[in-house]
Parts: C-alpha cells; sequence; structure tokens
C-alpha cells in the first residue's frame, strides 16, 4: 500500500471517529486528499519523521477533525519549532481554535542551567510570541490561535474545548511533580478546559514496567504507562482506548539511558561512530499513544 493510501484511510479512520465524538461540534467535512495536501506542504525535515511519528493515524485516532477547538501542550517556542503545530494548524483550518499550553512560568526555574533569569524573563512573553507566529505561519488556513500557561487558564476559556493534547510533553510534569504538583495542576486545568466528554491525547516516551521509579520518573525522558493512566484517572478521566502506533520494540531502554540519545537528538554520540549508528538502527523512541475522556 502506497504512503499517500494509508494517509488518506487514516483521515478517513478519523472522520468516523470525529463522528461519533459526542463532544464534537459542527465542522465542514474534510477529504483525504484535502489532509494529504497538509502533510504534503511540510518541510522535507518534518516528513523525515512522519515514520516514526505517525501523524495522521495519530490524530485519527484522537478523533481530531476541522473546526475542533483543541489546545496543545508545550508546543514549542514558535512556528518554526513546533512540529505538530504545524499540522494542526492548517487541519483544523478557518473554523477551528488552536491554544498553545506552557508549563507555568514559575516551573522553568527547577531545569536550572539554560534556565537563567533572562531566560525565565523572556519566557513570560511566549505566549504573544508562538501565537503570532502560528497565525503568519499557517497564513490563510489558520485557526483562531492563542495561548497561555497551565497556571493562567482564562476563565472564558473553561469548558469550551473538544481535545488537550500532550505529544511527548508529560516527562517533566512528572518530573517536577514533587517540587510543585506540576502533572496534578495541569491534569486539572486540561479538565478546566474540555467539555464534558472533551478527549485528552496522549503520545509519551515510554519507560519499561519494570523500571525503578527514580529513573522513570521522567527526568531521562521516560515515564511509565501504568503511572500514566493512574495520574488521569486520579484526576477525573476515563481511558477509553489505546494504541502501538507509535510503538517502537526496538527501544529498550535501561537504566542510565535517556531518550535523547536517539533521534532526532542523537545526544551523547560523535557523527560517523558506532554508538551513533546503534542509535540510529533504533530509531525515535517507544511510545505509548493514550485516549482519556473526562467524565
Amino acid at each position: 500500500m502506497t504512503a499517500l493510501k494509508t494517509l488518506s484511510l487514516s483521515v478517513a479512520a478519523a472522520l468516523v471517529l470525529g463522528a461519533c465524538n459526542a463532544a464534537a461540534p459542527s465542522a465542514p467535512d474534510v477529504t483525504p486528499a484535502a489532509f494529504t495536501q497538509v502533510l504534503d506542504a511540510q518541510s522535507e525535515e518534518s516528513k523525515a519523521r512522519y515514520a516514526a511519528r505517525n501523524p495522521a493515524e495519530t490524530l485519527a485516532f484522537f478523533g481530531l477533525r476541522p473546526g475542533m477547538k483543541v489546545a496543545e501542550a508545550l508546543p514549542g517556542g514558535s512556528w518554526d519549532q513546533s512540529w505538530y503545530t504545524r499540522i494542526l494548524a492548517p487541519y483544523l483550518g478557518r473554523d477551528g481554535t488552536l491554544s498553545g499550553v506552557d508549563y507555568a512560568v514559575e516551573m522553568w526555574p527547577l531545569f536550572g542551567g539554560f534556565a537563567t533569569p533572562d531566560f525565565i524573563e523572556a519566557r513570560k512573553g511566549w505566549a504573544e510570541k508562538w501565537s503570532g507566529s502560528v497565525k503568519a505561519g499557517a497564513g490563510d488556513m489558520a485557526p483562531n490561535v492563542d495561548a497561555f500557561t497551565f497556571s493562567t487558564v482564562p476563565d472564558a476559556a473553561a469548558g469550551s474545548y473538544d481535545a488537550v493534547l500532550f505529544i511527548r510533553a508529560m516527562h517533566n510534569l512528572s518530573r517536577f511533580e514533587e517540587e510543585g504538583g506540576y502533572m496534578t495542576a495541569s491534569l486539572a486545568a486540561a479538565k478546566t478546559l474540555l467539555k464534558p466528554g472533551g478527549i485528552v491525547g496522549v503520545v509519551q516516551h515510554r519507560a519499561p514496567e519494570e523500571a525503578s521509579a527514580d529513573w522513570a520518573k521522567g527526568e531521562n525522558g521516560y515515564i511509565k504507562q501504568s503511572d500514566v493512566i493512574a495520574a488521569f484517572e486520579a484526576a477525573g478521566f476515563e481511558l477509553v482506548a489505546s494504541s502501538e502506533i507509535n510503538a517502537n520494540p526496538k527501544d529498550n531502554p535501561a537504566e542510565g539511558d535517556f531518550v535523547w540519545r536517539l533521534p532526532p537528538s542523537l545526544s551523547g554520540s560523535e557523527e560517523g561512530s558506532d554508538q551513533r549508528a546503534a542509535m540510529e538502527a533504533i530509531g525515535e523512541s517507544d511510545r505509548m499513544t493514550l485516549k482519556f475522556v473526562k467524565k
């Protein structure tokens, strides 16, 4: 089956899922060809990640469709740095809404290192910068765009969103949960944003279940699927589906490994080395893909 046929079938599945979603708003139909155009318009660098990140299949699994109101956690600093945003924005289209949601400003100092006072001060202007860059980048297909943090959810936004996406965005929330309850607070914010029956889509680097709690709490990029499910259930969500769309059985991290050793970062190995070749052979990380519903 060709890649184009695979994408077309995936988008058709998304339309079926979207039509079954009681929380979904009235939205114009989209043809598989229209979504294929969104994917085809991406840069060659972005397209190189499709085999590992499976955007058409992932959005189909979550049941997203044009015209929806969607919040994307930790989307990136700007349009150019926002891999999924560049797909989501034109896909949601002019009748949709896309909101970027960043970590609480007070969480950034916990990273140390790069999180200097100047960095943190600049981060305070992230929402305006990100929103402007997305509107400009999406052009004629731009949805309604805004941005805020998990600690500054606008009162007017409560109960109005169809979906909240946490795509590779949960490990640091988990990592700093003990310091400030940041995962608990972010899931509470997601619940506040969502309509009754609204969905949360999660794609996250997956730690082996037998890994120690200390290693798998998020600092290394990986967290356990069972811990993610437990956190969402404690926050008042119901797990309605899980998928192996983004699984990679070649990624079997041992304690001491960190996710950024793998593509696309390839940190810790020199170009041309045997170690680099081994990491490239593994590919991107093994990832859980989970769909939750607000009770």
